[in-house]
């Protein structure tokens, strides 16, 4: 996927980020998509971005020692003062070959602040490529989804 508003972070997973079953523990993981989300939301609204919101975070695969896993957070829709960002990490063993494989993805939003910590409005957005226009429709349809009464 190829977009304008887009961060790719790769990274080995150790021996200490494990949990008990000896595969990485998926706290680790989701801090790594937390990085990523926050990094892709600064890119666009170019100020500091906190986290507001994790929609339907998935694991596919677990992610095991040694693993290169490479988080792409990319920007899919934005109301006022915040973004909806999809993030996707990828698996790869290294030793063997195999992958890079879907491992997990979610939606986060990210929420603009200001220098005095207050949410600040963010530039519009427009979706320009296939792939954005994509995503766009789908991060659109989960927002609107949350604004309906229950």
């Amino acid at each position: 996927m190829d977009t304008r508003y887009q961060v790719v972070m790769s990274q080995v997973m150790l021996p200490h980020q494990a949990n008990v079953a000896g595969n990485v523990h998926g706290g680790e993981i989701m801090k790594f998509m937390d990085t990523a989300a926050g990094a892709a939301a600064m890119k666009y609204a170019r100020c500091n971005c906190v986290t507001a919101r994790v929609d339907e975070l998935i694991f596919h695969l677990p992610i095991f020692v040694g693993a290169l896993v490479t988080c792409t957070a990319t920007i899919a829709y934005v109301g006022n003062t915040s973004m909806d960002v999809y993030v996707r990490v990828d698996s790869e063993d290294m030793e063997s070959g195999n992958g890079p494989e879907k491992a997990l993805c979610a939606h986060f939003t990210m929420v603009a602040m200001s220098k005095t910590g207050k949410p600040q409005k963010v530039p519009p957005y427009t979706p320009e490529t296939e792939d954005e226009k994509e995503l766009y429709e789908s991060a659109l349809e989960k927002v609107q989804a949350r604004k309906r009464p229950k």
